[in-house]
């Protein structure tokens, strides 16, 4: 049950269905915001990884609005956030399973370990990996070596928007198994404090991009204020694959 926009299949359900579905087959989830799905023209890479996951979910409160508007297939916005607070509400169901986390720093695996276990899900430290400086470069092997090894149910990648979906990616297609791969990026950062606090009702009435600004204008507002380029790009390209530059990589 999905919407095709930019060539990309957006989830069209609930959150809990999505939940289920990755519990019960795993898969690649992303998540992408306005600023990132405005470069699927120009970089490949991250447009193929939302090409090919197994759950693309609407979380840009802007690309729901502006389809909305446009076209009469309407779609609901299920925010990364949204994903995260239904997983701690449903702890019990996944307090059995192996959960992995790629972290941007030490101290951010450090965080979001406690985090888990201070909710009943104990995640042991061989279980935590701080990504490095990829650089475009995904093919993350050592990573991969890890995951294969200690074979858990959820992987959380908690790294930027752009890089982690092709991290993603190159574990969905290089792993013997099929855990669930969640490019939730800031998602599980907003709960441990490491963001900006996004409430319910900001998330729900489409204003976390607000609360975000607000906390560090100087990163968020030139981000967000890209994100305006994704209305012509819809009103060009509608449901139909967005052709790549010329020019790119």
């Amino acid at each position: 049950m999905t919407i095709q926009i930019l060539g990309i299949q957006f989830f069209k359900g609930k959150v809990d269905e999505v939940f289920h579905f990755l519990k019960n087959k795993g898969g690649l989830l992303t998540v992408p915001a306005a600023p990132a799905l405005v470069t699927v023209s120009s970089d490949t890479k991250y447009y193929s990884a939302l090409l090919e996951s197994d759950i693309v979910i609407p979380d840009s409160g802007y690309m729901v609005l502006v389809w909305n508007i446009f076209f009469k297939n309407k779609i609901n916005k299920i925010s990364g956030l949204e994903f995260i607070n239904f997983f701690i509400a449903n702890m019990e169901e996944v307090k059995e399973d192996a959960i992995f986390l790629v972290n941007p720093s030490d101290v951010d695996g450090k965080i979001n370990k406690d985090f888990f276990n201070e909710r009943g899900v104990k995640i042991s430290d061989s279980a935590i990996y701080t990504a490095p400086f990829y650089n475009g470069n995904v093919n993350d092997n050592k990573l991969l070596e890890l995951i294969e090894s200690q074979k858990p149910k959820w992987i959380f990648i908690n790294i930027g928007g752009g890089t982690q979906e092709k991290l993603g990616l190159f574990l969905k297609n290089n792993l013997s198994y099929s855990p669930a791969i969640l490019c939730t990026g800031a998602a599980l950062a907003f709960k441990t404090g490491r963001q900006a606090n996004v409430p319910v009702w900001a998330d729900y009435i489409y204003m976390g991009w607000l609360m975000r600004c607000l906390s560090n204008p100087k990163v968020f507002v030139p981000r967000y204020f890209s994100g305006f380029k994704l209305l012509p790009l819809i009103l060009v390209n509608k449901s139909n694959k967005v052709a790549p530059n010329k020019n790119n990589s």
